[in-house]
Protein backbone atom coordinates (compact mmCIF):
# COMPACT_ATOMS: atom_id res chain seq x y z
CA UNK A 1 0.00 0.00 0.00
CA UNK A 2 1.16 3.53 -0.77
CA UNK A 3 1.94 5.51 2.38
CA UNK A 4 -1.04 7.82 3.10
CA UNK A 5 1.22 10.88 3.42
CA UNK A 6 2.52 10.11 -0.06
CA UNK A 7 -1.05 9.92 -1.39
CA UNK A 8 -1.87 13.22 0.31
CA UNK A 9 1.28 14.95 -1.00
CA UNK A 10 0.45 13.70 -4.50
CA UNK A 11 -3.12 15.01 -4.24
CA UNK A 12 -1.91 18.40 -2.98
CA UNK A 13 0.69 18.75 -5.71
CA UNK A 14 -1.58 17.67 -8.54
CA UNK A 15 -4.42 19.92 -7.33
CA UNK A 16 -2.75 23.17 -6.19
CA UNK A 17 -5.11 25.46 -4.29
CA UNK A 18 -7.90 22.87 -4.25
CA UNK A 19 -7.48 21.70 -0.64
CA UNK A 20 -8.41 23.84 2.36
CA UNK A 21 -6.51 23.33 5.61
CA UNK A 22 -8.31 23.08 8.96
CA UNK A 23 -5.97 23.32 11.94
CA UNK A 24 -6.54 23.31 15.68
CA UNK A 25 -4.56 23.73 18.88
CA UNK A 26 -2.42 20.62 18.23
CA UNK A 27 -0.49 22.63 15.63
CA UNK A 28 0.72 25.10 18.24
CA UNK A 29 1.47 22.56 20.96
CA UNK A 30 5.19 22.42 20.12
CA UNK A 31 5.31 26.20 20.63
CA UNK A 32 4.15 25.59 24.23
CA UNK A 33 0.82 27.24 23.57
CA UNK A 34 -1.63 25.11 25.59
CA UNK A 35 -4.31 22.96 24.02
CA UNK A 36 -7.90 23.17 25.23
CA UNK A 37 -7.37 20.44 27.84
CA UNK A 38 -4.16 22.03 29.06
CA UNK A 39 -6.03 25.31 29.47
CA UNK A 40 -8.66 23.49 31.53
CA UNK A 41 -5.99 22.07 33.86
CA UNK A 42 -4.24 25.44 34.14
CA UNK A 43 -7.51 27.19 35.03
CA UNK A 44 -8.39 24.39 37.47
CA UNK A 45 -5.10 25.01 39.26
CA UNK A 46 -5.96 28.72 39.49
CA UNK A 47 -9.33 27.89 41.04
CA UNK A 48 -7.61 25.53 43.48
CA UNK A 49 -5.01 28.15 44.37
CA UNK A 50 -7.78 30.61 45.23
CA UNK A 51 -9.12 27.98 47.65
CA UNK A 52 -5.69 27.37 49.16
CA UNK A 53 -5.14 23.95 47.50
CA UNK A 54 -1.73 23.02 46.06
CA UNK A 55 0.23 20.06 44.62
CA UNK A 56 -2.50 17.72 43.46
CA UNK A 57 -1.41 14.65 41.48
CA UNK A 58 -4.56 14.69 39.35
CA UNK A 59 -6.15 18.14 39.02
CA UNK A 60 -9.10 16.83 37.01
CA UNK A 61 -9.86 14.32 39.79
CA UNK A 62 -9.60 17.08 42.39
CA UNK A 63 -12.07 19.24 40.45
CA UNK A 64 -14.48 16.29 40.11
CA UNK A 65 -14.32 15.63 43.84
CA UNK A 66 -14.63 19.31 44.77
CA UNK A 67 -17.49 20.32 42.42
CA UNK A 68 -19.16 17.02 41.64
CA UNK A 69 -18.56 17.18 37.87
CA UNK A 70 -15.62 16.91 35.45
CA UNK A 71 -13.77 20.18 34.72
CA UNK A 72 -15.33 22.00 31.78
CA UNK A 73 -13.64 24.89 29.99
CA UNK A 74 -16.81 26.83 29.39
CA UNK A 75 -17.94 26.71 33.02
CA UNK A 76 -14.42 27.43 34.27
CA UNK A 77 -13.96 30.49 32.07
CA UNK A 78 -17.46 31.70 32.91
CA UNK A 79 -16.74 31.41 36.63
CA UNK A 80 -13.41 33.26 36.37
CA UNK A 81 -14.37 35.96 33.87
CA UNK A 82 -17.72 37.66 33.46
CA UNK A 83 -17.10 39.53 30.19
CA UNK A 84 -15.59 38.75 26.82
CA UNK A 85 -12.77 41.23 27.48
CA UNK A 86 -11.91 39.46 30.74
CA UNK A 87 -11.83 36.12 28.94
CA UNK A 88 -9.59 37.59 26.26
CA UNK A 89 -7.22 38.89 28.93
CA UNK A 90 -6.93 35.42 30.50
CA UNK A 91 -6.07 33.85 27.15
CA UNK A 92 -3.57 36.62 26.46
CA UNK A 93 -1.35 35.39 29.30
CA UNK A 94 -1.16 31.91 27.74
CA UNK A 95 -0.41 33.11 24.17
CA UNK A 96 1.54 36.37 24.10
CA UNK A 97 5.30 35.61 24.12
CA UNK A 98 7.60 37.48 26.46
CA UNK A 99 11.12 38.54 25.48
CA UNK A 100 12.40 35.53 27.39
CA UNK A 101 9.99 33.22 25.53
CA UNK A 102 11.25 34.50 22.18
CA UNK A 103 14.88 34.18 23.22
CA UNK A 104 14.32 30.56 24.27
CA UNK A 105 12.18 29.60 21.29
CA UNK A 106 8.81 29.42 23.06
CA UNK A 107 5.50 30.72 21.69
CA UNK A 108 7.07 31.28 18.27
CA UNK A 109 6.19 29.57 14.96
CA UNK A 110 6.97 25.85 14.91
CA UNK A 111 8.19 23.63 12.07
CA UNK A 112 4.54 22.93 11.28
CA UNK A 113 3.75 26.64 10.91
CA UNK A 114 6.83 27.13 8.71
CA UNK A 115 5.97 24.11 6.56
CA UNK A 116 2.39 25.36 6.11
CA UNK A 117 3.77 28.76 5.07
CA UNK A 118 5.96 26.96 2.50
CA UNK A 119 2.92 25.16 1.10
CA UNK A 120 1.13 28.49 0.82
CA UNK A 121 4.17 30.13 -0.78
CA UNK A 122 4.27 27.35 -3.37
CA UNK A 123 0.57 27.83 -4.17
CA UNK A 124 -0.38 24.40 -2.85
CA UNK A 125 -2.63 25.72 -0.04
CA UNK A 126 -4.66 28.93 -0.30
CA UNK A 127 -7.47 28.53 2.24
CA UNK A 128 -6.82 27.94 5.94
CA UNK A 129 -9.47 27.59 8.64
CA UNK A 130 -8.24 27.61 12.22
CA UNK A 131 -9.75 27.44 15.68
CA UNK A 132 -6.56 28.89 17.19
CA UNK A 133 -6.45 32.32 18.78
CA UNK A 134 -2.67 32.75 18.43
CA UNK A 135 -0.86 34.51 15.59
CA UNK A 136 1.90 31.99 15.00
CA UNK A 137 0.67 31.11 11.52
CA UNK A 138 0.37 34.78 10.53
CA UNK A 139 3.96 35.30 11.67
CA UNK A 140 5.22 32.30 9.70
CA UNK A 141 3.37 33.46 6.59
CA UNK A 142 4.72 36.98 6.85
CA UNK A 143 8.25 35.63 7.35
CA UNK A 144 7.74 33.74 4.07
CA UNK A 145 6.76 36.99 2.33
CA UNK A 146 3.01 36.33 2.36
CA UNK A 147 0.46 38.81 3.66
CA UNK A 148 -2.67 36.73 4.34
CA UNK A 149 -6.22 38.01 4.32
CA UNK A 150 -7.15 37.39 7.96
CA UNK A 151 -10.82 37.00 8.87
CA UNK A 152 -11.35 36.97 12.64
CA UNK A 153 -14.90 38.33 12.91
CA UNK A 154 -18.03 38.93 10.87
CA UNK A 155 -16.91 42.51 10.28
CA UNK A 156 -13.77 41.29 8.48
CA UNK A 157 -15.90 39.33 6.02
CA UNK A 158 -17.39 42.53 4.68
CA UNK A 159 -15.41 43.65 1.66
CA UNK A 160 -12.91 40.78 1.84
CA UNK A 161 -11.49 39.51 -1.46
CA UNK A 162 -13.31 36.48 -2.90
CA UNK A 163 -11.72 33.16 -2.03
CA UNK A 164 -10.62 32.50 -5.60
CA UNK A 165 -8.67 35.77 -5.76
CA UNK A 166 -6.83 35.38 -2.46
CA UNK A 167 -3.27 34.14 -2.30
CA UNK A 168 -3.92 33.15 1.30
CA UNK A 169 -7.29 33.37 3.04
CA UNK A 170 -6.99 32.71 6.80
CA UNK A 171 -10.32 32.25 8.58
CA UNK A 172 -10.03 32.33 12.40
CA UNK A 173 -13.47 30.95 13.25
CA UNK A 174 -13.02 31.51 17.02
CA UNK A 175 -11.40 34.90 16.70
CA UNK A 176 -8.05 36.35 17.70
CA UNK A 177 -6.55 36.58 21.18
CA UNK A 178 -6.15 40.36 20.81
CA UNK A 179 -9.81 40.80 19.91
CA UNK A 180 -12.45 40.68 22.64
CA UNK A 181 -14.96 39.08 20.24
CA UNK A 182 -13.39 35.65 20.64
CA UNK A 183 -15.57 32.55 20.83
CA UNK A 184 -14.48 30.21 23.60
CA UNK A 185 -17.44 29.24 25.73
CA UNK A 186 -19.84 26.39 25.16
CA UNK A 187 -22.65 28.71 24.20
CA UNK A 188 -20.48 30.62 21.73
CA UNK A 189 -19.27 27.43 20.07
CA UNK A 190 -22.71 25.88 19.63
CA UNK A 191 -23.63 28.05 16.65
CA UNK A 192 -21.96 30.61 14.38
CA UNK A 193 -23.41 33.70 12.78
CA UNK A 194 -25.11 33.48 9.42
CA UNK A 195 -22.14 35.22 7.81
CA UNK A 196 -19.63 32.77 9.29
CA UNK A 197 -21.74 29.76 8.35
CA UNK A 198 -22.02 31.06 4.79
CA UNK A 199 -18.25 31.29 4.25
CA UNK A 200 -17.68 27.88 5.89
CA UNK A 201 -20.37 26.35 3.68
CA UNK A 202 -18.55 27.64 0.60
CA UNK A 203 -15.16 26.35 1.74
CA UNK A 204 -16.33 22.89 2.75
CA UNK A 205 -18.42 22.53 -0.40
CA UNK A 206 -15.88 23.78 -2.95
CA UNK A 207 -12.57 22.54 -1.54
CA UNK A 208 -10.98 19.32 -0.40
CA UNK A 209 -10.10 19.25 3.30
CA UNK A 210 -6.95 18.48 5.25
CA UNK A 211 -7.46 18.50 9.03
CA UNK A 212 -4.69 18.44 11.62
CA UNK A 213 -4.49 19.34 15.31
CA UNK A 214 -8.28 19.42 15.66
CA UNK A 215 -10.09 16.66 17.56
CA UNK A 216 -13.68 17.65 16.59
CA UNK A 217 -14.71 17.17 20.23
CA UNK A 218 -15.34 20.75 21.36
CA UNK A 219 -16.71 22.57 18.31
CA UNK A 220 -20.28 21.53 17.47
CA UNK A 221 -20.84 24.46 15.10
CA UNK A 222 -17.71 23.64 13.10
CA UNK A 223 -18.59 19.94 13.01
CA UNK A 224 -22.03 20.83 11.72
CA UNK A 225 -20.57 23.01 8.96
CA UNK A 226 -18.36 20.16 7.72
CA UNK A 227 -21.19 17.63 7.95
CA UNK A 228 -23.72 19.65 5.99
CA UNK A 229 -21.48 20.30 2.96
CA UNK A 230 -23.56 18.87 0.08
CA UNK A 231 -20.78 17.89 -2.36
CA UNK A 232 -17.79 15.53 -2.18
CA UNK A 233 -15.79 16.94 -5.09
CA UNK A 234 -12.49 16.39 -3.34
CA UNK A 235 -11.45 14.07 -0.49
CA UNK A 236 -10.97 14.76 3.20
CA UNK A 237 -7.84 13.74 5.11
CA UNK A 238 -7.69 13.86 8.90
CA UNK A 239 -4.25 13.62 10.52
CA UNK A 240 -4.43 12.33 14.06
CA UNK A 241 -2.19 11.19 16.89
CA UNK A 242 -3.56 7.80 17.86
CA UNK A 243 -7.18 6.80 17.37
CA UNK A 244 -9.53 9.58 16.21
CA UNK A 245 -12.24 10.67 18.61
CA UNK A 246 -15.79 9.46 17.95
CA UNK A 247 -16.94 12.83 16.53
CA UNK A 248 -13.93 12.76 14.19
CA UNK A 249 -14.73 9.18 13.15
CA UNK A 250 -18.30 10.25 12.37
CA UNK A 251 -17.04 13.04 10.09
CA UNK A 252 -14.59 10.71 8.34
CA UNK A 253 -17.39 8.25 7.64
CA UNK A 254 -19.81 10.94 6.54
CA UNK A 255 -17.32 12.57 4.18
CA UNK A 256 -15.77 9.28 3.01
CA UNK A 257 -12.52 10.65 4.39
CA UNK A 258 -9.24 9.05 5.31
CA UNK A 259 -7.45 9.09 8.67
CA UNK A 260 -3.66 9.45 8.72
CA UNK A 261 -1.90 8.50 11.94
CA UNK A 262 0.98 10.88 12.67
CA UNK A 263 3.68 11.31 15.30
CA UNK A 264 3.14 15.06 15.66
CA UNK A 265 2.18 18.11 13.61
CA UNK A 266 5.77 19.26 13.08
CA UNK A 267 7.00 16.04 11.49
CA UNK A 268 3.75 15.61 9.54
CA UNK A 269 3.77 18.99 7.82
CA UNK A 270 7.53 18.84 7.35
CA UNK A 271 7.11 15.55 5.51
CA UNK A 272 4.18 16.79 3.41
CA UNK A 273 6.06 19.96 2.40
CA UNK A 274 9.16 17.91 1.53
CA UNK A 275 7.20 15.40 -0.56
CA UNK A 276 5.46 18.19 -2.44
CA UNK A 277 8.87 19.78 -3.05
CA UNK A 278 10.28 16.47 -4.34
CA UNK A 279 7.53 16.38 -6.97
CA UNK A 280 8.27 19.99 -7.85
CA UNK A 281 11.97 19.15 -8.12
CA UNK A 282 11.15 16.51 -10.75
CA UNK A 283 9.84 19.17 -13.12
CA UNK A 284 11.93 18.99 -16.25
CA UNK A 285 12.82 21.29 -19.09
CA UNK A 286 10.42 21.70 -21.97
CA UNK A 287 10.73 18.42 -23.93
CA UNK A 288 10.60 20.22 -27.30
CA UNK A 289 13.41 22.55 -26.24
CA UNK A 290 15.56 19.60 -25.13
CA UNK A 291 14.92 17.72 -28.38
CA UNK A 292 15.96 20.78 -30.40
CA UNK A 293 19.11 21.14 -28.31
CA UNK A 294 20.13 17.51 -28.77
CA UNK A 295 19.34 17.61 -32.50
CA UNK A 296 21.49 20.71 -32.90
CA UNK A 297 24.41 19.06 -31.08
CA UNK A 298 24.19 15.99 -33.30
CA UNK A 299 24.16 18.18 -36.42
CA UNK A 300 27.28 20.02 -35.23
CA UNK A 301 29.05 16.75 -34.33
CA UNK A 302 29.00 15.42 -37.89
CA UNK A 303 30.27 18.66 -39.41
CA UNK A 304 33.88 19.51 -38.47
CA UNK A 305 33.39 23.12 -39.59
CA UNK A 306 30.88 23.56 -36.74
CA UNK A 307 33.46 22.86 -34.01
CA UNK A 308 33.32 26.43 -32.72
CA UNK A 309 29.52 26.54 -32.77
CA UNK A 310 29.40 23.26 -30.83
CA UNK A 311 31.81 24.59 -28.22
CA UNK A 312 29.79 27.80 -27.87
CA UNK A 313 26.51 25.89 -27.59
CA UNK A 314 27.90 23.64 -24.85
CA UNK A 315 29.30 26.62 -22.98
CA UNK A 316 25.99 28.51 -23.14
CA UNK A 317 23.97 25.51 -21.99
CA UNK A 318 26.43 24.87 -19.19
CA UNK A 319 26.14 28.48 -18.00
CA UNK A 320 22.34 28.17 -17.77
CA UNK A 321 22.54 24.98 -15.80
CA UNK A 322 25.26 26.24 -13.46
CA UNK A 323 22.91 29.01 -12.37
CA UNK A 324 20.27 26.42 -11.52
CA UNK A 325 22.54 24.08 -9.55
CA UNK A 326 23.70 27.11 -7.58
CA UNK A 327 20.15 28.00 -6.49
CA UNK A 328 19.61 28.68 -2.80
CA UNK A 329 17.64 25.49 -2.15
CA UNK A 330 20.70 23.42 -3.14
CA UNK A 331 23.27 25.21 -1.00
CA UNK A 332 25.09 23.31 1.73
CA UNK A 333 23.22 24.88 4.64
CA UNK A 334 20.11 23.29 6.11
CA UNK A 335 19.50 20.30 8.35
CA UNK A 336 19.72 16.69 7.20
CA UNK A 337 16.59 14.71 6.52
CA UNK A 338 15.89 11.73 4.31
CA UNK A 339 13.22 13.62 2.41
CA UNK A 340 15.50 16.60 1.86
CA UNK A 341 18.16 14.26 0.44
CA UNK A 342 15.60 12.78 -1.94
CA UNK A 343 14.44 16.26 -2.95
CA UNK A 344 17.95 17.44 -3.74
CA UNK A 345 18.78 14.35 -5.78
CA UNK A 346 15.56 14.74 -7.78
CA UNK A 347 16.22 18.43 -8.34
CA UNK A 348 19.79 17.89 -9.55
CA UNK A 349 18.63 15.20 -11.96
CA UNK A 350 15.83 17.32 -13.38
CA UNK A 351 18.28 20.19 -13.95
CA UNK A 352 21.00 18.02 -15.48
CA UNK A 353 18.88 15.81 -17.75
CA UNK A 354 19.20 18.01 -20.90
CA UNK A 355 22.98 18.27 -20.56
CA UNK A 356 23.27 14.53 -19.87
CA UNK A 357 21.48 13.82 -23.13
CA UNK A 358 23.90 16.14 -24.92
CA UNK A 359 26.88 14.36 -23.34
CA UNK A 360 25.54 10.92 -24.26
CA UNK A 361 25.31 12.08 -27.88
CA UNK A 362 28.80 13.62 -27.79
CA UNK A 363 30.28 10.45 -26.31
CA UNK A 364 28.66 8.27 -28.95
CA UNK A 365 29.07 10.41 -32.06
CA UNK A 366 32.05 12.67 -31.29
CA UNK A 367 35.31 12.85 -33.24
CA UNK A 368 37.62 13.73 -30.30
CA UNK A 369 37.40 17.48 -30.90
CA UNK A 370 34.56 17.66 -28.35
CA UNK A 371 36.59 16.05 -25.52
CA UNK A 372 38.34 19.22 -24.37
CA UNK A 373 35.19 21.39 -24.06
CA UNK A 374 33.39 18.46 -22.39
CA UNK A 375 36.24 18.19 -19.87
CA UNK A 376 35.97 21.91 -19.13
CA UNK A 377 32.27 21.47 -18.36
CA UNK A 378 33.01 18.49 -16.12
CA UNK A 379 35.56 20.50 -14.15
CA UNK A 380 33.14 23.40 -13.74
CA UNK A 381 30.68 21.12 -11.94
CA UNK A 382 33.21 18.98 -10.07
CA UNK A 383 35.46 21.74 -8.74
CA UNK A 384 32.91 23.77 -6.82
CA UNK A 385 34.55 24.87 -3.54
CA UNK A 386 32.87 23.90 -0.28
CA UNK A 387 32.46 27.03 1.82
CA UNK A 388 30.78 25.64 4.90
CA UNK A 389 27.52 23.96 5.79
CA UNK A 390 26.41 20.37 6.18
CA UNK A 391 29.06 18.05 4.74
CA UNK A 392 26.59 15.71 3.02
CA UNK A 393 25.05 18.65 1.14
CA UNK A 394 28.50 19.96 0.27
CA UNK A 395 29.51 16.58 -1.17
CA UNK A 396 26.23 16.26 -3.07
CA UNK A 397 27.08 19.46 -4.97
CA UNK A 398 29.35 17.29 -7.15
CA UNK A 399 26.46 15.01 -8.14
CA UNK A 400 25.93 16.89 -11.45
CA UNK A 401 29.54 16.05 -12.34
CA UNK A 402 28.90 12.38 -11.49
CA UNK A 403 25.95 12.39 -13.91
CA UNK A 404 28.08 13.92 -16.68
CA UNK A 405 30.89 11.41 -16.04
CA UNK A 406 28.41 8.61 -16.69
CA UNK A 407 26.63 10.30 -19.61
CA UNK A 408 29.67 10.87 -21.82
CA UNK A 409 31.27 7.63 -20.65
CA UNK A 410 28.30 5.41 -21.50
CA UNK A 411 28.02 7.07 -24.92
CA UNK A 412 31.73 6.60 -25.67
CA UNK A 413 31.68 2.96 -24.52
CA UNK A 414 28.63 2.24 -26.68
CA UNK A 415 30.30 3.91 -29.67
CA UNK A 416 33.48 1.89 -29.22
CA UNK A 417 35.44 5.11 -28.67
CA UNK A 418 37.73 3.57 -26.06
CA UNK A 419 40.58 6.03 -26.44
CA UNK A 420 38.15 8.91 -25.87
CA UNK A 421 36.67 7.03 -22.92
CA UNK A 422 40.11 6.53 -21.36
CA UNK A 423 40.95 10.22 -21.81
CA UNK A 424 37.55 11.20 -20.38
CA UNK A 425 37.90 9.08 -17.25
CA UNK A 426 41.46 10.35 -16.74
CA UNK A 427 40.36 14.03 -16.80
CA UNK A 428 42.32 15.77 -14.06
CA UNK A 429 40.25 17.50 -11.39
CA UNK A 430 41.48 19.84 -8.70
CA UNK A 431 40.38 18.70 -5.25
CA UNK A 432 39.00 21.07 -2.62
CA UNK A 433 42.02 20.59 -0.34
CA UNK A 434 45.06 22.49 -1.62
CA UNK A 435 46.55 21.69 -5.01
CA UNK A 436 45.81 17.96 -4.94
CA UNK A 437 44.59 16.59 -8.25
CA UNK A 438 42.85 13.37 -9.09
CA UNK A 439 41.50 11.77 -12.21
CA UNK A 440 37.76 12.05 -12.73
CA UNK A 441 37.25 8.32 -12.22
CA UNK A 442 39.10 8.50 -8.87
CA UNK A 443 37.09 11.50 -7.71
CA UNK A 444 33.59 10.80 -9.04
CA UNK A 445 33.04 7.09 -9.68
CA UNK A 446 30.68 5.36 -7.24
CA UNK A 447 32.12 5.10 -3.72
CA UNK A 448 35.41 6.79 -4.76
CA UNK A 449 33.26 9.95 -4.80
CA UNK A 450 32.97 11.27 -1.25
CA UNK A 451 29.22 11.62 -1.73
CA UNK A 452 28.79 8.06 -2.99
CA UNK A 453 28.67 6.11 0.25
CA UNK A 454 26.19 3.24 0.19
CA UNK A 455 24.49 4.26 3.44
CA UNK A 456 23.74 7.68 1.99
CA UNK A 457 22.15 6.35 -1.20
CA UNK A 458 20.16 3.74 0.67
CA UNK A 459 18.08 6.72 1.84
CA UNK A 460 16.35 6.78 -1.54
CA UNK A 461 12.87 5.31 -1.56
CA UNK A 462 13.04 1.55 -2.12
CA UNK A 463 16.85 1.29 -2.00
CA UNK A 464 17.22 0.48 1.68
CA UNK A 465 18.41 -3.11 1.08
CA UNK A 466 20.39 -2.61 -2.13
CA UNK A 467 24.04 -3.67 -2.20
CA UNK A 468 24.93 -1.03 -4.81
CA UNK A 469 22.31 1.70 -4.28
CA UNK A 470 24.04 4.51 -6.20
CA UNK A 471 24.70 2.31 -9.23
CA UNK A 472 21.15 0.93 -9.11
CA UNK A 473 19.69 4.43 -8.94
CA UNK A 474 21.85 5.73 -11.78
CA UNK A 475 20.71 2.99 -14.14
CA UNK A 476 17.12 4.01 -13.38
CA UNK A 477 17.94 7.63 -14.18
CA UNK A 478 19.86 6.90 -17.38
CA UNK A 479 17.66 4.17 -18.86
CA UNK A 480 15.03 6.47 -20.45
CA UNK A 481 17.76 8.85 -21.65
CA UNK A 482 19.74 6.05 -23.25
CA UNK A 483 16.66 4.64 -24.95
CA UNK A 484 16.02 8.05 -26.55
CA UNK A 485 19.56 8.64 -27.69
CA UNK A 486 21.26 5.50 -28.83
CA UNK A 487 20.29 2.17 -27.31
CA UNK A 488 17.42 -0.26 -27.70
CA UNK A 489 15.55 -0.81 -24.45
CA UNK A 490 16.76 -4.39 -24.19
CA UNK A 491 20.44 -3.27 -24.29
CA UNK A 492 20.27 -0.37 -21.84
CA UNK A 493 21.29 -2.20 -18.67
CA UNK A 494 24.11 -4.07 -20.44
CA UNK A 495 25.52 -0.84 -21.90
CA UNK A 496 25.36 0.84 -18.48
CA UNK A 497 27.08 -2.08 -16.76
CA UNK A 498 29.77 -2.37 -19.44
CA UNK A 499 30.68 1.26 -18.81
CA UNK A 500 30.95 0.67 -15.06
CA UNK A 501 33.33 -2.27 -15.60
CA UNK A 502 35.49 -0.18 -17.95
CA UNK A 503 35.46 2.64 -15.39
CA UNK A 504 36.66 0.17 -12.72
CA UNK A 505 39.54 -0.84 -15.04
CA UNK A 506 40.39 2.83 -15.54
CA UNK A 507 40.25 3.41 -11.78
CA UNK A 508 42.88 0.75 -11.09
CA UNK A 509 44.95 2.01 -14.01
CA UNK A 510 45.01 5.49 -12.46
CA UNK A 511 45.24 4.60 -8.77
CA UNK A 512 47.29 1.42 -8.55
CA UNK A 513 50.24 -0.38 -10.15
CA UNK A 514 50.90 -3.82 -11.56
CA UNK A 515 53.24 -4.64 -8.69
CA UNK A 516 50.68 -3.68 -6.05
CA UNK A 517 47.96 -5.77 -7.66
CA UNK A 518 50.16 -8.81 -8.21
CA UNK A 519 51.24 -8.71 -4.56
CA UNK A 520 47.65 -8.38 -3.32
CA UNK A 521 46.36 -11.17 -5.55
CA UNK A 522 49.09 -13.51 -4.34
CA UNK A 523 48.33 -12.90 -0.65
CA UNK A 524 46.27 -15.21 1.54
CA UNK A 525 43.02 -14.40 3.33
CA UNK A 526 39.68 -12.93 2.43
CA UNK A 527 40.93 -9.53 1.23
CA UNK A 528 43.41 -10.78 -1.36
CA UNK A 529 42.66 -7.89 -3.69
CA UNK A 530 42.84 -4.10 -3.93
CA UNK A 531 39.51 -2.36 -3.35
CA UNK A 532 38.01 -0.77 -6.45
CA UNK A 533 34.55 0.75 -6.92
CA UNK A 534 32.23 -1.70 -8.67
CA UNK A 535 28.58 -1.25 -9.52
CA UNK A 536 25.54 -3.44 -9.95
CA UNK A 537 27.43 -5.96 -12.08
CA UNK A 538 28.84 -7.28 -8.78
CA UNK A 539 25.51 -8.90 -7.89
CA UNK A 540 23.98 -9.14 -11.38
CA UNK A 541 25.39 -12.49 -12.44
CA UNK A 542 23.58 -12.47 -15.79
CA UNK A 543 25.33 -9.24 -16.77
CA UNK A 544 28.69 -10.03 -15.17
CA UNK A 545 29.40 -13.31 -16.95
CA UNK A 546 29.22 -12.00 -20.57
CA UNK A 547 30.98 -8.73 -19.73
CA UNK A 548 33.89 -10.43 -17.96
CA UNK A 549 34.09 -13.02 -20.73
CA UNK A 550 34.27 -10.18 -23.25
CA UNK A 551 37.29 -8.79 -21.42
CA UNK A 552 39.06 -12.11 -21.97
CA UNK A 553 38.55 -11.94 -25.72
CA UNK A 554 41.70 -10.99 -27.63
CA UNK A 555 40.01 -8.40 -29.81
CA UNK A 556 38.50 -6.22 -27.05
CA UNK A 557 41.51 -6.74 -24.80
CA UNK A 558 43.87 -5.53 -27.54
CA UNK A 559 41.61 -2.56 -28.31
CA UNK A 560 41.54 -1.49 -24.65
CA UNK A 561 45.29 -1.86 -24.29
CA UNK A 562 45.85 0.24 -27.41
CA UNK A 563 43.51 2.89 -25.89
CA UNK A 564 45.72 3.12 -22.79
CA UNK A 565 43.81 1.00 -20.29
CA UNK A 566 46.23 -0.79 -17.92
CA UNK A 567 48.91 1.48 -19.39
CA UNK A 568 48.94 -0.78 -22.44
CA UNK A 569 50.48 -3.61 -20.37
CA UNK A 570 48.86 -7.01 -20.95
CA UNK A 571 50.04 -8.46 -17.61
CA UNK A 572 48.75 -5.37 -15.78
CA UNK A 573 45.42 -5.82 -17.57
CA UNK A 574 45.25 -9.48 -16.50
CA UNK A 575 45.86 -8.48 -12.88
CA UNK A 576 43.22 -5.73 -13.08
CA UNK A 577 40.65 -8.11 -14.55
CA UNK A 578 41.31 -10.71 -11.84
CA UNK A 579 41.21 -8.08 -9.09
CA UNK A 580 37.88 -6.69 -10.27
CA UNK A 581 36.42 -10.19 -10.39
CA UNK A 582 37.39 -10.81 -6.77
CA UNK A 583 35.97 -7.49 -5.58
CA UNK A 584 32.72 -8.19 -7.39
CA UNK A 585 32.53 -11.56 -5.71
CA UNK A 586 33.03 -9.92 -2.32
CA UNK A 587 30.48 -7.16 -2.91
CA UNK A 588 27.97 -9.52 -4.47
CA UNK A 589 28.30 -11.94 -1.56
CA UNK A 590 29.34 -14.75 -3.84
CA UNK A 591 32.43 -15.92 -1.91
Amino acid sequence: MIDPTTSLAFALYENPGVFALLIGSGISRAAQIPTGWELIIALTRRVAALEGVENQIDWAAWYQQRFGEPPNYSRLIDSLAQTAEERRAILHTFIEPSAEDIAEGRRVPTKAHRAIAKLVSDGVIKIIVTTNFDRLLETALQDAGIQPIVIKSDDDLKGALPLAHSRCFLLKVHGDYLDSRIRNTEGELTAYSNEMDAILDRIFDEYGLLICGWSADWDPALRAAIARAPNRRFPMFLATKGTPSQPAKDLIQLRAGRAIEIKDADSFFDEIAAKVEIQRALQKSNPLTVEMLVATVKRYLVRPEFRIQLSDLIREECAKIRDQVAEASLEADGAWSQLEFRRRVARYEAIMEPLCRVFIAMGRWGDDTEISPAQDVLRSFAERPFQGGLMVWGELRAFPAVLLLYAYGIGAAKGGRYRALKEWLATTLRQSMGDERKSAVEALFLWSWRGGEDNTWKQLDGFERHKTPLSDHLVEFFSPLLERELIAAIDVAASFERFEVLAAISYLTESSSKATLVQALASQGQQNFVWVPVGRTAWNREARIPIMAELDETRLRTTLLDAGFAEGDSDFFTAIRENIGRVMGRVGGLF
